[in-house]
């Protein structure tokens, strides 16, 4: 009996043709945002997140505010010095500060010239070995140089191949930063972190004449003894340098930031934009359960007499109830289905286009079956309950009043 239903509204669906495709079309929007822009939303989050893989926990990073981690460049309106390290080093549960330099600067290889990310590394030997555990860096070829040879230095994994210079860079190679020359000690393994991948490493003595740097850095990593009070010390970090600069609580011209907060705040923003995107995709399903509404109270009307028959030879008004229902829920199914197949073309497409633009893999698809079933299923209870009340109306139809339409 249900399968004769079924195909008995199958058929119904395909009688009406063009109409029942504009009916599904608000369905077709609403899942197609919602697969599209969830599954893009879960590869930005991991993206994004694997910026902050390289975080260890017990890891405090404190610059001045304006200065940032990524090109063109540092822009502090003050920079830190030795006194603020001093402070810094000061406070109870400190085990370890590393001033760092960072600068855009003029490469030239290949006769080619470009603006790259210049980094220091600090002139401790088993400080640059920190820094290397720190954030996870592994050399895919050549090494890190020691902390007693000038002239070296240590690129990210984009500069190996289609870097820019029209020429691969290997260990060995000589470029010219600011005109002076530097021969590449060694190349890291690509990371997560995009930063690292494009990034040039020098030893500070070398990017201090490079630059004519005296007595200031752009921020200082901490290493702190116990994990469980990172909070504390960065509590107690950040009340020294008020009291030093004489600076109100929210005032600063510094921050202290733990890995916490850092990941809190890309999660607070990810989150703000997967109720956009939801709210976004509930709008087009609404929209979508009304067309299927008014396309079942349409079908009701012009079937009336359809319905006065079938009544006339013995259907009950459960039998038209679950015809009607069928009908409206197939509508929702279909909708669904194309909805979440057009949704993930989409979202490869944005993918592969933003990925291509960038020139290297930014965004992934993230594939999520559950998503899909339970898309799928949510735009089938939409079209069952978008279709209630006209299968209810239908349902209720006298047989001698249907016939007379």
């Amino acid at each position: 009996m249900l399968k004769g239903y079924f195909f008995l509204a199958l058929g119904n669906l395909r009688h009406r043709g063009l109409r029942s495709w504009l009916t599904m079309l608000g369905i077709f929007i609403g899942i197609a945002a919602v697969v599209s822009l969830i599954s893009l939303g879960q590869g930005l989050e991991t993206a994004i997140t694997g910026q902050f893989s390289t975080l260890s926990i017990d890891r405090l990073v404190v610059q001045n505010v304006g200065g940032s981690f990524g090109p063109p460049g540092i822009g502090s309106v003050k920079k830190l010095i030795e006194k603020d390290i001093k402070i810094i080093e000061s406070v109870s549960g400190v085990e370890r500060t590393i001033a760092r330099i960072l600068r855009t600067a003029k490469v030239n290889y290949n006769e080619i010239t470009r603006f790259e990310f210049i980094g220091s590394l600090p002139q401790k030997q088993e400080d640059i070995d920190y820094i290397y555990d720190s954030f996870s860096l592994e050399f895919e070829s050549g090494k890190s140089p020691l902390s007693s040879e000038r002239g070296k230095i240590v690129i990210g994994n984009d500069f190996k191949e289609d870097n820019g210079f029209d020429k691969d860079i290997r260990p060995g190679s000589s470029l010219e930063i600011q005109g002076k020359k530097f021969e590449v000690s060694g190349i890291l393994k690509k990371t997560s972190s995009f930063q690292f991948n494009r990034a040039i490493f020098m030893l500070e003595e070398d990017m201090n004449d490079l630059f004519s740097i005296k007595n200031e850095f752009d921020f200082v990593v901490i290493q702190v003894e116990d994990r469980d009070r990172v909070e504390k010390v960065a509590s107690e970090i950040a009340r020294k340098l008020r009291d030093d600069r004489n600076q109100k609580l929210g005032e600063e011209d510094f921050s202290v930031q733990t890995p916490l907060q850092a990941i809190g705040t890309v999660n607070t923003i990810l989150n703000i934009i997967n109720l956009i995107v939801g709210g976004i995709a509930l709008i087009s399903l609404l929209v979508g359960g009304i067309g299927i509404t008014n396309t079942m109270f349409t079908s009701v009307l012009e079937r009336t007499r359809e319905i006065g028959t079938m009544k006339a030879v013995g259907a009950q008004n459960k039998d038209i109830l679950l015809i009607f229902l069928i009908e409206s829920g197939l509508l929702g199914l279909v909708g669904g289905i194309v909805g979440a197949i057009l949704g993930l073309s989409l979202a490869f497409l944005v993918s592969s286009v933003a990925n291509s633009y960038f020139g290297e893999e930014i965004i992934a698809v993230s594939l999520s079956l559950p998503l899909l079933i339970g898309a799928i299923c949510f735009s089938f209870l939409i079209g069952i309950a978008a279709g209630t009340l006209p299968a209810f109306q239908a349902s209720k139809l006298k047989p001698v009043e249907a016939l007379r339409q």
